[in-house]
């Protein structure tokens, strides 16, 4: 009896854990913190976000991270110049956009480090060339020290300026995944095709595990 007992735990734990996707990484800076709740003492760990922002998009409209809101969105940052990286980062990233089209839990935002040129008739034109219509992919522009501080601080990207690098700018081509409590949850490169098949597959998991947390 205690064998069959046993053999019906094992059978259990297995379906379960085949039921319960496993749960995404969380990056960045984290802070135990200790309270007290119903008189018992508990710790909470209070993981790094995405900060307050305010951008000009491609329609020159001011959006800022509330727009996110109960969203999960890929970030990235790139130049509409940009004679390297760029363009096959954003192809990839196209796939990503058809894929969730039309899905209200899903965005897209793509920051311009060329703060110099690219307005927003410029990004608009580079929105409208890739084929991206509508608000689900947003293009934006800020000042300098706003894109390349989030970039670097919150985003974990590197950027710079680099009058010796094509284009006059310097970028790593990561599509960094956020939650919807605007976490980083994973980093991909743009620039490879596999890398963004796991990025989408990462972003299913990602929605099914919000819905089990709801």
């Amino acid at each position: 009896m205690k064998k069959v007992i046993y053999l019906f735990m094992i059978a259990v734990t297995i379906t379960a854990c085949k039921e319960k996707p496993n749960k995404l990484p969380i990056y960045g800076n984290r802070q135990a913190i200790k309270r007290i709740i119903d008189g018992k003492p508990t710790v909470d760990t209070i993981y790094q976000t995405i900060p307050a922002f305010s951008f000009i998009n491609q329609d020159s409209v001011i959006i800022s991270n509330h727009l996110f809101d109960g969203k999960i969105y890929v970030a990235d940052f790139f130049f509409t110049s940009c004679p390297s990286i760029c363009p096959v980062m954003h192809r990839n990233l196209m796939k990503v956009y058809e894929k969730y089209k039309g899905n209200n839990e899903v965005m897209l935002l793509s920051h311009s480090i060329d703060y110099k040129y690219d307005v927003p008739q410029i990004l608009k034109r580079y929105a409208t060339k890739l084929g991206v219509t509508g608000s689900q992919w947003q293009f934006v522009r800020g000042p300098k020290e706003s894109i390349y501080g989030l970039a670097k601080n919150n985003y974990l990207v590197s950027v710079g300026e680099d009058s010796k690098a094509p284009g006059g700018y310097v970028h790593q081509g990561y599509l960094v995944l956020v939650d919807k409590q605007k976490r980083v949850r994973g980093a991909y490169d743009g620039t490879k095709t596999e890398q963004v098949e796991q990025l989408m597959s990462d972003m299913d998991l990602l929605l099914a595990e919000t819905k089990q947390d709801q």
